[in-house]
């Protein structure tokens, strides 16, 4: 990545190739935790080396596990067991990473220890009271900045307590948190989701040999339970290609005529791809080749050719969940649409990074796109061909609105610079050299 701080997109004609995105986010943090509740080594490959991951690793040394890498790229984590967590030494800091920071805290408020959480300025301003609220009726107890934010405290509960509980917002990493809490509790945890989130913490944790219950509920709601004080055994974790940092080059091989690129084992768990099928609702020619499961996981080889015309289309709010962190790049495709695109559902993206409704909305009326933003929604005015562009964008430390908008440089009639390259490492570290290889023209400024 470029020491630049801002980065400029220039348009490009040429856009083919095979890459390999980095390891998948979500997954790469929770082979870090689960390993270190194992007694034992799990070895990780594949593992994302962006920041976000390597301040998860931090935490969990920490807290007692001993992680390395070794010569041949392989991560080794000796773990301390369930209820074996240390309490660290001094605050751990989680710098732009929401997820690891409401997982830990899930984690931590199920032993019998004390950690402080702090970030970057984008984190000490996302909320978390969504976890606080679960992890207080399982006994621990906190001591959070204004509005249950970082810098926050946690003492965990001495004898943590199983729930059950119905989450009032559909998140995974809360659902995450009262799961990772309860694995210390005596007892059965329960969550109730209304909307199906991420399930890569239950797959996970069956792969470490923990009895995880899926139950679907009369009233369409789906409850996961696990039970606590089990033995988690150590594994092998081959971490697939994120599918978030592979929806940047596909949606701009789906801009560009005459493009081609395949990217290599992306995982396509089906709460993960509502992106590609949000794309192929377009009109978008993405397809999913060699599909298997791997390590319980779902992945295949995402192949995207451009030239198609692409036509605007509402999206049914019930992918939502499947596709949050994508919808600002998918917004970019969307700006090159013919025709209205209409996106609702999305209050999520309000306390994200930044508040991406809103930076994507402000981002591309200066990129001299039509559109309308509501609370939770946002309808795009497509002309059928790709804005003037021309603008430098605000991206508020945000990685995904950063890349979001090199894409659409890539395409735009006049360049467009962003403000702030340095938050992209903390997901996407080579994006700028991937997207180069393939025949962007993204370059420091």
């Amino acid at each position: 990545m470029s020491k630049a701080k801002k980065l400029i997109s220039h348009k490009t004609t040429h856009f083919k190739g095979a890459a390999r995105v980095p390891g998948d986010k979500s997954i790469s943090h929770r082979a870090l935790m689960f390993g270190a509740l194992t007694i034992g080594e799990t070895i990780i490959s594949g593992l994302l080396e962006g920041e976000d991951v390597l301040d998860t690793a931090g935490a969990m040394k920490a807290m007692g596990a001993h992680i390395e890498k070794d010569g041949s790229g392989l991560w080794k984590v000796h773990g301390v067991g369930i209820g074996g967590l240390k309490q660290p030494d001094t605050p751990l800091e989680m710098g732009n990473s929401g997820t690891s920071t409401r997982l830990l805290i899930g984690l931590v408020g199920g032993h019998p220890i004390k950690a402080t959480f702090t970030g970057d300025a984008s984190l000490t301003k996302r909320p978390m009271m969504r976890v606080i609220t679960p992890l207080e009726k399982m006994g621990a107890q906190f001591e959070a900045s204004e509005g249950g934010r970082l810098p926050l405290t946690v003492t965990g509960a001495k004898h943590a307590l199983p729930i059950e509980y119905r989450l009032p917002v559909a998140s995974a990493q809360v659902k995450s948190a009262v799961l990772l809490a309860g694995l210390n509790a005596r007892g059965t945890t329960t969550v109730i989701e209304e909307k199906p989130t991420r399930d890569h913490t239950e797959k996970m944790l069956r792969a470490f040999g923990l009895e995880v219950e899926v139950e679907d509920l009369a009233d369409g709601a789906q409850a996961v339970s696990v039970k606590g004080q089990q033995d988690m055994k150590p594994c092998a974790i081959d971490v697939p290609a994120d599918p978030s940092s592979a929806a940047f080059p596909a949606v701009a091989a789906s801009l560009i005529d005459g493009a081609e690129v395949r990217l290599g084992r992306v995982g396509v768990n089906e709460r993960r791809n509502g992106v590609y099928r949000a794309l192929q609702q377009l009109g978008a020619d993405v397809s999913f080749e060699y599909e298997r499961v791997e390590g319980g996981e779902e992945v295949a080889d995402i192949v995207v050719r451009g030239g198609a015309v692409l036509k605007g289309c509402t999206i049914d709010p019930a992918i939502v969940p499947s596709m949050i962190d994508e919808f600002p790049v998918f917004a970019m495709a969307a700006a090159c649409a013919d025709g209205t695109t209409h996106m609702s559902g999305l209050e999520e993206l309000r306390v994200k990074e930044s508040d991406r409704l809103m930076m994507v909305a402000n981002g591309l009326e200066a990129c001299g796109v039509k559109l309308e933003m509501g609370e939770d929604s946002l309808t795009i005015y497509g002309t059928g061909k790709p804005p003037k562009g021309g603008a430098e964008i605000e991206t508020a430390l945000d990685h995904r609105i950063a890349m979001a908008f090199l894409v659409l440089g890539c395409v735009s009639e006049e360049p467009i610079t962003i403000d702030d390259a340095a938050p992209i490492a903390t997901s996407f570290p080579n994006f700028v050299a991937l997207m180069n290889d393939l025949g962007a023209d993204i370059k420091g400024i």
